[in-house]
């Protein structure tokens, strides 16, 4: 980088400022971009315009011709940090109620989140849009993620189906040398195979419950839509019998609606308080084979209902064989907010509870079905990275 780029580099971060030390922009598109950034982060605290003028006030047109600005100057991934600052800092939650303006937006999960929040109050004349908005982040997430998850599902299913009488080609030779580790002869350096571990043979048969219990309050946005695709997805494995819970300090059961995931999303209701302790009665009803079930919890765990009741009826889902799993967010925001108490406890009571990437989940999927150690999975991934 030159010393003539890093400094119009910085100029452009530090605004008009900086101009004494660094000098003016030269060219129209810098102006163009400094104005751009001018207009979301040159403004306090209290709304006003900084050192530079900007500021988009209370303006559609001003804020969709903002947006194709940023479209132009800035890539998508910087776009929708932007988009998602604009939201926060200067209020623009009502303005995405205006069709024409989300028509300019540049979708993403985070959006979408904001959409979700507002579909009480949004016009039918904006629904429309909006769910072509949504529609179009849900199908690119299904792209991103569907192969993989029912690739991974699928094979730790096929391996569960465990067979101790196995053609050749059916032998799963990892889990035979395990089980026949007591038979190693060191002066051959080999193992006598005296029990022999295959993979079963693929059934159409419902192997596994999978119960999908997500904690619909703001914080936990990203999550919801993350989740609702997911469960769209495993509900289109026949092996698995997937149910779809959704809850805040009441519970909306949207297993019915997990062909369409956008209408899953358009059916939650994000914002409010947090009853866990309620959400978990709830999917206790669904359960009817605890052995077989995997049952994974989204929440952050700022339990507003009755905490000891809380961990006293997830012990006794755990004591009673089902898998249980507490992820503290599904996305890709980084490291999660969440109650630690509440995840020490259940940590306490052998569930696991930490958060996960939407590329992790398939991953997690398939440890949880084969039966393996989540902990140990959840530890190595943290380790790595």
């Amino acid at each position: 980088m030159t010393d003539e780029t890093h400094s119009r580099r910085w100029r452009l971060i530090l605004g008009t400022a900086a101009e004494q030390e660094l000098g003016a922009l030269g060219s129209g598109a810098d102006t163009n971009i400094d104005r751009a950034l001018s207009a979301l982060y040159d403004v306090d605290d209290e709304g006003a315009a900084g050192n530079r003028s900007g500021g988009l006030r209370s303006s559609a047109p001003r804020v969709a011709r903002w947006l194709g600005d940023i479209r132009s100057y800035f890539p998508a991934t910087t776009v929708e940090v932007m988009q998602r600052d604009a939201v926060q800092r200067l209020n623009l939650t009502q303005l995405l109620l205006e069709p024409e303006l989300l028509e300019a937006v540049e979708p993403d999960v985070h959006l979408v989140g904001t959409l979700l929040s507002l579909n009480r109050v949004m016009p039918q004349t904006t629904k429309a849009t909006a769910r072509v908005v949504v529609e179009k982040v849900v199908r690119e997430i299904e792209q991103r993620i569907a192969n993989r998850t029912v690739a991974a599902v699928s094979g730790a299913l096929h391996r569960a189906a465990r067979v101790t009488r196995p053609r050749l080609r059916d032998i799963d030779w990892d889990r035979t040398i395990r089980k026949n580790l007591a038979t190693y002869l060191p002066e051959h350096r080999t193992v006598i195979p005296e029990r022999l571990v295959g993979h079963g043979r693929k059934a159409q048969a419902v192997r596994r419950d999978v119960v999908l219990a997500i904690d619909q309050s703001g914080s936990m946005a990203a999550s919801v839509v993350y989740a609702s695709v997911f469960g769209a997805v495993l509900a289109s494995i026949r092996s698995l019998r997937t149910s779809l819970v959704v809850f805040d300090t009441e519970i909306a059961d949207l297993t019915d609606q997990l062909d369409d995931p956008v209408e899953i999303l358009f059916g939650t209701q994000l914002g409010g308080g947090t009853d866990i302790n309620r959400a978990l009665t709830y999917c206790q009803s669904l359960i009817s084979r605890p052995a077989d079930t995997l049952f994974v919890l989204i929440s952050d765990l700022h339990e507003g209902g009755i905490r000891a009741e809380m961990l006293r009826r997830a012990y006794a889902m755990r004591q009673a064989g089902v898998q249980i799993v507490v992820l503290l967010a599904l996305s890709d925001d980084g490291a999660p907010a969440f109650d630690h108490d509440n995840a020490a406890a259940l940590s306490a009571l052998d569930i696991p509870a930490f958060a996960c990437t939407p590329d992790k989940f398939p991953d997690l999927l398939a440890v949880a079905l084969d039966r393996g150690d989540i902990q140990s999975w959840a530890d190595m991934e943290a380790a790595q990275h």
